[in-house]
């Protein structure tokens, strides 16, 4: 005779969100009481350490306010993971975007380039701009993670859910289209 664990009592997730799509927000707590744990940890196996309860926080937010766009495809847990990664990714931009400008304040870089040198820059930089918005969206996607990020070809594929194999080709095939439109 063969045991059988008795069906679980507990509603899924896809319960759980239709019951807070309905208006019973006890859906939506009982989901987060659920999920945030393992998202914290999750966060903080990216490295993030300082602010990990605020971006599970974030992390909620985002996908509460676009819970129409789940389609269940993956399981919500993964989903979460998805826009928490994505919420890492933006506050490490933002964060280098900070030092960046912090650093050129300290260092007064009128006195370090001329005006003709800042118009080349400024040329440069607009060039190169328009060369990575050709590309397609996976590229575009892939070449700002290696390039803005410095992010490994594994740590992009597992972001982007790819092969590395695969991430490698659309970062050289980015490389070779912005070197191409940089040389016409």
């Amino acid at each position: 005779m063969q045991f059988t664990a008795p069906p679980s009592c507990e509603p899924s997730d896809i319960d759980l969100i239709r019951r807070w799509r309905e208006g019973d927000g006890r859906g939506a707590t009982i989901l987060v009481e659920r999920h945030a744990q393992a998202l914290a940890r999750f966060i903080s196996s990216t490295g993030e350490r300082e602010c990990v309860d605020e971006v599970v926080q974030d992390t909620f937010v985002r996908a509460f306010g676009a819970i129409d766009s789940f389609r269940g495809e993956s399981s919500f847990r993964t989903w979460l993971f998805t826009i928490a990664k994505r919420l890492v990714l933006d506050r490490r931009r933002a964060e280098r975007r900070s030092r960046t400008l912090a650093s050129i304040e300290e260092g007064d870089a009128v006195t370090q380039f001329d005006a003709l040198d800042a118009m080349v820059a400024d040329e440069a930089l607009q060039r190169v701009r328009a060369a990575v918005q050709a590309l397609s969206p996976k590229q575009r996607e892939v070449f700002t993670l290696r390039v803005e990020q410095g992010l490994s070809y594994k740590e992009i594929a597992d972001l982007i859910g790819s092969t590395e194999g695969a991430t490698r080709v659309h970062y050289h095939n980015a490389m070779r289209a912005v070197k191409e439109f940089l040389d016409d």
